[in-house]
């Protein structure tokens, strides 16, 4: 399931597009969304890593969103076991 999409309707998708702009047309436009995407992607760690470095220069401790993750996943996987919990026989019964 893909943002709450049924293989039905990504099918329909994808038929429409294939009507609208044609099956030479689709290479093109995945390859640009690519190019895209990339950029994107790379604009993102650059931006990162000039904070980071930016941070270690005026001495910044930087680390601590590591403790601070590592600390999130810790509770959510908490969460996640106390959930489990209570729904697990309600999950059975249905």
């Amino acid at each position: 399931m893909f943002l709450f999409i049924s293989g039905g309707e990504i099918f329909i998708i994808l038929v429409i597009v294939v009507m609208l702009f044609g099956a030479d047309k689709i290479p093109e436009m995945a390859r640009g969304l690519g190019k895209g995407m990339q950029q994107l992607k790379n604009a993102t760690n650059e931006v990162k890593k000039e904070i980071t470095e930016s941070g270690k220069n005026h001495g910044i401790d930087t680390s601590f969103v590591k403790d601070i993750k590592k600390e999130v996943n810790k509770i959510k996987g908490d969460i996640t076991e106390k959930v489990d919990d209570i729904t697990g026989p309600i999950k059975r019964n249905l």
